[in-house]
C-alpha cells in the first residue's frame, strides 16, 4: 500500500480513484495532481514506482492543503462564523441546516430525532 499525506491508498484501486481516499482530494484534483506528476490515470496504485509515489507525495504536500491541517482549518471557519454570530454561524450552533434547506418536513438528519419518537427495545 502506498503511504501518500498520513493515508494508506489501497494497492487495487486505480490511482485516480485511490488519492481521493485522501480528506480534501477528489476526482478532479486527483486528476490535476496527476498530470502535474506526467502519470497515467489508469495505472494501479500497485503499478507506481517508488520515484512515481514520491513525486505524487511531493506535489500534494507542497501545493495542496489536506487531511489534518484541512479539518482544522474547516473547523476554526465553522468557530469564527459562530463567534461573530452570523446567520450561518447561528445556524451551526442550533445545529440546524446551514445553506437554505427546508426544515418543516426533512433536515432529520442534522435535527436529530424527533422529540418523543424514542423507539422501545423489544425484551
Amino acid at each position: 500500500m502506498a503511504h501518500i499525506a498520513g493515508v494508506e491508498i489501497p494497492n487495487n484501486k486505480r490511482v485516480v480513484i485511490g488519492l481521493t481516499y485522501i480528506y480534501g482530494i477528489g476526482r478532479s484534483l486527483s486528476s490535476e495532481i496527476l498530470k502535474k506528476a506526467n502519470i497515467d490515470e489508469s495505472i494501479k496504485v500497485q503499478d507506481l514506482s517508488v520515484e512515481q509515489e514520491r513525486l505524487i507525495r511531493d506535489i500534494i504536500q507542497n501545493e495542496y492543503t489536506v487531511e489534518g491541517t484541512l479539518r482544522t482549518k474547516v473547523a476554526l471557519d465553522i468557530k469564527r462564523l459562530m463567534e461573530i454570530n452570523c446567520y450561518r454561524g447561528l445556524r451551526h450552533k442550533r445545529g440546524l441546516p446551514v445553506r437554505g434547506q427546508n426544515t418543516q418536513n426533512n433536515a432529520r438528519t442534522r435535527k436529530g430525532p424527533k422529540p418523543g419518537s424514542i423507539k422501545k427495545k423489544k425484551k
